[in-house]
């Protein structure tokens, strides 16, 4: 069963490769404001493409706010790259190689291959379901959304109003409390 993460908490470890060649490594190079990580199901997603797509076209006005984006997956850097060419990546830089161990401890779904997609695509044996996550450069949860499906993800255009609103009135993050109810 997945964990739950808290806001205003120190989120797990985070230590990826990059297209790029270089790594990923959470809070080693702080972002302005926040890091945007997107974990994506992977290639084989169809509606992850579409996704992504709209990342990157909002990709630089992110980072006009200060905030760094990361696309992460469980896939091997060929399919990885195979994404990043689809959805022009520029803006958005792509992780590779996630654990399901790492997953897991983020508060990921995990879902079995059931073969190929309607792309044609082989599904990985294992891998993560979608979630977003803005985290604040002392590496601390802000905000997340956790999905067991491909659909219905947070809209990044809403996310980019949120995060003006955040960022103008120095919005908390909020559901931090854990106490007894």
């Amino acid at each position: 069963m997945p964990v739950s993460l808290t806001p205003r908490q120190t989120v797990p470890n985070l230590d990826l490769p990059l297209l790029s060649g270089n790594r990923f490594i959470l809070g080693e190079v702080p972002p302005q404001r926040f890091d945007l990580l997107v974990f994506y199901r992977g290639l084989h997603c169809p509606l992850c493409a579409k996704y992504l797509i709209e990342l990157e076209r909002l990709s630089d006005q992110f980072a006009q706010r200060g905030v760094r984006i990361t696309a992460i997956s469980s896939d091997e850097a060929d399919r990885a790259q195979t994404m990043a060419d689809k959805i022009q990546a520029r803006g958005v830089q792509i992780a590779h190689g996630l654990d399901m161990a790492t997953a897991r401890a983020w508060g990921l779904y995990i879902s079995q291959s059931r073969g190929k997609t309607s792309l044609g695509i082989e599904e990985p044996d294992r891998f993560a379901e979608p979630a977003v996550y803005l985290i604040r450069p002392d590496r601390t949860l802000y905000y997340g959304a956790v999905q067991t499906m491909p659909f219905a993800r947070p809209g990044f255009e809403d996310l980019l109003v949120a995060v003006n609103y955040a960022i103008e009135r120095d919005y908390p993050a909020r559901g931090e409390y854990t106490g007894p109810v």
